[in-house]
């Protein structure tokens, strides 16, 4: 597999349709090696767009999706980040190259090892990942500039909407499957502005909070 010519094909083909745009976002795929991210056992499909699985019932999002993340969250080169969901450590290279710093969160002990030697091979030094449940916020650091959250949720908890600052933005899937959004939400001086961006059907985050079922 010629490498270079499969991750142009995966910016020109999946990405760039999917309205990602921003030329920093397109030339950062290009610096963060996808391929060093993905399982070995599924090298071959690090440029596909598909879910690759990483054990644990944990999988990456698609290329398209990352990139889109990385877009819509605007971060800039000052501000801080939590991430919920580690899983191989790609997001958070994403994010740690255009932020200033990323505290990222993993339940599952083996994943928050592999990203964590995924990322001190990229030379990354300024990604903190932390072992624990992120589903109910993170206190540690907070309020953040941004909030990523790696999983759908069917409803956001609170403790998110307080761990972000004023003008902090976070990106969250929310709903139930098969139909789930994906939203922006700002919060401002007197709320919250939630922007949705996309439907799409992912995994849940684990340990997330479930909605009460009421019966009538």
């Amino acid at each position: 597999m010629n490498i270079e010519q499969a991750r142009f094909n995966m910016i020109e083909q999946q990405i760039r349709p999917w309205d990602v745009l921003e030329l920093d976002v397109l030339d950062l795929l290009n610096v963060v090696k996808r391929e060093n991210f993905v399982p070995a056992s599924h090298k071959n499909l690090a440029f596909v767009d598909t879910e690759i699985p990483l054990g644990f019932g944990e999988f990456m999002f698609t290329p398209k999706m990352e990139a889109r993340i990385l877009q819509d969250v605007q971060l800039k080169k000052h501000e801080n980040v939590l991430e919920i969901g580690t899983g191989s450590g790609y997001m958070a290279a994403l994010l740690a190259h255009k932020g200033r710093h990323v505290t990222s969160v993993e339940i599952v002990p083996e994943l928050k090892a592999f990203a964590e030697k995924n990322l001190a091979e990229a030379g990354i030094t300024n990604v903190t990942v932390e072992q624990g449940n992120g589903a109910q916020g993170w206190a540690n650091g907070a309020p953040f500039d941004v909030i990523v959250i790696s999983g759908s949720l069917p409803l956001l908890p609170e403790a998110f909407l307080q761990q972000v600052k004023v003008g902090g933005r976070i990106f969250a899937i929310i709903g139930e499957s098969p139909v789930m959004t994906a939203h922006v939400i700002t919060r401002t001086s007197d709320g919250y502005d939630k922007v949705k961006l996309f439907e799409t059907d992912v995994k849940p985050l684990q340990s997330a909070t479930q909605p009460s079922q009421f019966t009538f």
